[in-house]
């Protein structure tokens, strides 16, 4: 809020897809939503395609998003947002009960766990794969000693050309 406040009567409007929403920062640093005949200080344009990613903290996501408008302004929201943790499970609790949002956050995590592990696991089963068993990708010991081998040839026919320039 210390961070908002200095920027008191400035609106900020976020587009996500065909929704936008409008923020106008009040002097304690809080927002309300702005009046329809607000001017916008800012505008951020935010791919629905990214949502996920930056829920989940993804710092690439970021790169599709665009701001646009006074620069100060932009630097805090975006602080905000990056740092700004979203507290699911209190939000969750007031709809469906502690105990419920409680056992729903938890299963979200885990499957987001087992996702994230399933797809090393898959992609580690691929490149032994790719590299032992059929291989369409070189194992860095078989890339190594071609370089070598390739090292050792350009040496013997240097040593070649300077012998059969003697022999000349």
């Amino acid at each position: 809020m210390q961070r908002l406040a200095k920027h008191a009567g400035r609106t900020a409007r976020f587009n996500v897809g065909p929704m936008s929403i409008s923020f106008t920062v009040q002097p304690s640093g809080e927002v309300a939503t702005a009046a329809a005949d607000a001017v916008r200080d800012l505008d951020v344009t935010i791919p629905p395609s990214s949502l996920p990613r930056l829920a989940a903290r993804d710092e690439e996501a970021w790169r599709g998003v665009r701001i646009e408008g006074d620069a100060l302004f932009a630097q805090d929201v975006s602080f905000i947002a990056r740092n700004l943790g979203w507290d699911v499970e209190e939000d969750l609790s007031r709809v469906v009960g502690d105990i419920a949002a409680h056992r729903i956050v938890s299963t979200a995590r885990s499957l987001h766990r087992w996702g994230r592990e399933a797809g090393q696991r898959l992609a580690q089963g691929a490149a032994e794969y790719w590299t032992e068993e059929s291989p369409l990708v070189a194992s860095r010991v078989k890339i190594e000693s071609f370089v070598r081998g390739v090292a050792e040839l350009r040496e013997a026919v240097e040593r070649l050309e300077r012998r059969v320039e003697k022999l000349g």
